[in-house]
């Protein structure tokens, strides 16, 4: 059976990113879109040749899933709805605006049994992937360092003023959690909207460390983890990690677990553990401002 997936938002995240990948991917119906834009959604869904939303209720009703393309603190509320009446849900990072709202977004999908994925897009990287399954163990690691230095792209004001820790930086201390094991603390000083650094401590006794710049030209981009052990010192660069081959793959794999309902490593309980991590590190930022 052909599963119909709806489309929520119409910026720049959904009509670059989403919607082409939906509408390419051979196992889905895209199913529409909706957004509180209207002639940004109607021009969206003329694009792909799909309906256009008004009415959230109206999109649920012809949606087996959704994806989300809207900033996090809508995102939490829209999700929880589309939840409670049974949809699967592909989830932006950070899943909410706040611990609380990730928190209430947890209790309704489990209420609701419903699958969820959480648009980790480097972890469907396969270069990321090689690192992580081959590269990583061959090391040993003890520990491992993080960096991320790009310009504040989105025309979002939720995203610009909340800086790269709350987009891009949630990809990279997944990527170190995955790397080095859970994230069981951190510790974190600068500022959100330029450089941040943190002290990333981890559950078997790794440590790491990751910095933040938000502050680049827009034609700068630099990503990259790099894990040290006795077996040497292992890096991968990220700077092109996250593209459309990557998302095709993620949106496969969603499928996939709809198809076998079974729930992705990368869930909403995994986007709550990186929630926390989020949330913590603000929260020393918060004091030391």
């Amino acid at each position: 059976m052909t599963i119909r997936i709806g489309l929520a938002g119409s910026g720049q995240r959904a009509a670059g990113t989403y919607a082409p990948a939906l509408a390419a991917y051979e196992g889905v119906q895209f199913a529409g879109v909706w957004g509180r834009t209207p002639l940004a959604t109607q021009a969206l869904a003329a694009t792909y040749d799909v309906p256009a939303f008004g009415h959230y209720d109206d999109f649920l009703e012809q949606c087996d899933a959704v994806a989300f393309a809207v900033p996090p603190p809508a995102q939490a509320n829209l999700a929880a709805t589309a939840a409670r009446r049974g949809k699967a849900l592909l989830l932006e990072t950070p899943i909410a605006g706040d611990l609380a709202g990730a928190e209430e977004l947890v209790r309704v999908g489990e209420r609701a049994g419903v699958i969820t994925q959480v648009a980790l897009t480097w972890r469907f990287s396969a270069a990321v992937r090689r690192f992580l399954d081959g590269d990583v163990p061959a090391v040993e690691p003890a520990g491992g360092r993080g960096r991320l230095v790009a310009p504040i792209a989105s025309t979002n004001a939720w995203h610009a003023e909340r800086g790269l820790l709350r987009t891009g930086g949630t990809d990279l201390i997944d990527l170190l959690d995955a790397a080095l094991g859970n994230i069981a603390g951190v510790t974190a000083h600068g500022n959100p909207g330029g450089w941040v650094g943190m002290f990333l401590e981890h559950q078997i006794g790794r440590v790491s460390e990751a910095s933040l710049y938000a502050g680049a030209p827009q034609t700068v981009r630099q990503a990259e983890v790099e894990v040290y052990g006795p077996g040497g010192a292992a890096r991968i660069d990220l700077s092109d990690c996250g593209g459309q081959e990557d998302i095709t793959t993620m949106i496969s794999e969603f499928v996939d677990a709809l198809d076998r309902n079974a729930a992705p490593v990368l869930d909403v309980q995994h986007g709550l553990h990186l929630q926390n991590v989020i949330e913590e590190a603000e929260s020393y930022l918060l004091l030391a401002g």
